[in-house]
């Protein structure tokens, strides 16, 4: 599952690229009636028996970071794909504020609208709608040429983009000699070459046959960690959202449900619609370690005059077997347990605290899938540790910590 997110930092303190609030879409000739009758609580049925008009988005309010993949998901009829569609106002909204870095779209004029959508945002379809008579150059750069590029600036640029989608070579080749998914990187050449900061992609990959879908996903993921890019991808298939969102927006009658992570949505789901989608999943594939493990062992900073009578008070005084040692950084050193202070310390070593270290000790690394490090917390007679890149302690994942997530989850 993807996590990438502009220069690797938390979401939560990554800008906002697009916010929406109170955003409504009504299809029909008395949009003003509809309104009126949404916010007297009237059913999206009511509405339409009442005055023939269709409710596409709901009063939509939230936000998505500058760097993320972003998947909008729910049944057919949703409003999933409508949503998208009001974030470049190929579809007006009736109601609502939609605002790009800052600025609201919905006041922009119609020029203001053109340039943004040349200069930072593109869209890939579920169809590949390559025009059959091009080359792959010619097709990766027909956007550009409609917006007026030069043809030596729009060649390089499809080039670079052809290259970074895994074409290139393949520039003089016609469509018709291509595969669904070959066809379908060509379209996400044509979007990558006008270099946006936003790519909407509707149900992009919903064309292709599995094998070749699975290959698109870790595409798209392994582009987001080379050029972070802040991604809307339109999904009905659960698998692909969980395999390459950062967060996912469930939507239903055209109302946003619940907007979160993979693991926040599958351990806390809003309701029973949002419930039924999660059912089946398989969590040990959906959380990595660093999401599960607790800070609920005694730890001791590594410093000079350490005992392994003080290190023990303390342990005791927690009720805890185990004891995490950790460097003055917060850096995972080693563990302890009371058995091996015990120990050292009838025997006199000459350093009995640092005697008392455990060996054998394996770490997990906190971006590990859950579904690999099974095993490791079964065989452990300790918690195991948790650490991150800088090897800096997250906390240990123990049994019955394994067995709680999975059961809550279930």
């Amino acid at each position: 599952m993807a996590y990438a997110t502009e220069n690797d930092a938390p979401l939560e303190a990554t800008p906002t690229k697009i916010s929406l609030n109170n955003v409504y879409k009504i299809f029909g000739e008395r949009p003003d009636k509809a309104l009126d009758m949404i916010r007297a609580g009237k059913t999206k049925s009511e509405i339409h028996s009442a005055t023939g008009c269709s409710v596409g988005v709901n009063d939509a309010s939230f936000e998505i970071k500058a760097g993320e993949i972003f998947v909008i998901m729910g049944l057919s009829g949703s409003g999933k794909s409508t949503l998208l569609r009001l974030l470049n106002r190929l579809i007006e909204p009736t109601s609502g504020a939609i605002k790009i870095d800052g600025r609201d779209i919905t006041q922009m004029s119609r020029k203001e609208l053109i340039d943004l959508r040349r200069r930072d945002i593109s869209m890939v379809f579920q169809s590949f709608a390559l025009l059959p008579n091009r080359t792959v150059l010619n097709n990766a750069s027909f956007g550009l040429e409609v917006a007026g590029v030069n043809e030596a600036e729009r060649r390089q640029k499809a080039l670079v983009a052809l290259k970074a989608v895994g074409l290139d070579g393949y520039e003089d080749s016609l469509p018709d000699q291509l595969s669904g998914g070959m066809k379908q990187r060509v379209g996400l050449a044509r979007a990558l070459a006008s270099e946006p900061t936003i790519l909407l992609m509707d149900e992009a990959f919903s064309a292709l046959d599995p094998l070749i879908r699975t290959e698109m996903q870790d595409e798209l993921v392994r582009l987001q960690s080379e050029q972070s890019r802040t991604i809307v991808f339109v999904s009905h298939d659960l698998d692909e959202a969980m395999r390459i969102g950062d967060r996912i927006c469930i939507m239903q009658n055209g109302s946003v449900i619940q907007v979160g992570t993979p693991d926040e949505i599958v351990m806390s789901p809003a309701n029973d619609y949002v419930r039924s989608f999660f059912r089946n999943v398989d969590v040990s594939h959906v959380f990595k370690a660093g999401d599960v493990a607790r800070k609920t062992q005694v730890t001791i900073i590594d410093r000079q005059g350490v005992s392994a009578a003080a290190a023990l008070e303390r342990m005791k005084h927690f009720d805890r077997e185990y004891a995490i040692i950790l460097g003055r950084d917060k850096t995972y050193q080693g563990m302890v347990s009371q058995t091996s202070l015990v120990e050292k310390l009838r025997a006199k070593a000459d350093d009995p605290y640092r005697g008392a270290f455990l060996t054998g000790i394996e770490t997990i690394a906190a971006d590990e899938p859950l579904s690999n490090v099974l095993g490791t917390v079964a065989a452990s007679a300790w918690p195991v540790p948790v650490i991150d890149d800088a090897k800096r302690y997250l906390g240990s994942i123990s049994k019955t910590t394994l067995l709680e997530t999975l059961d809550r989850a279930s």
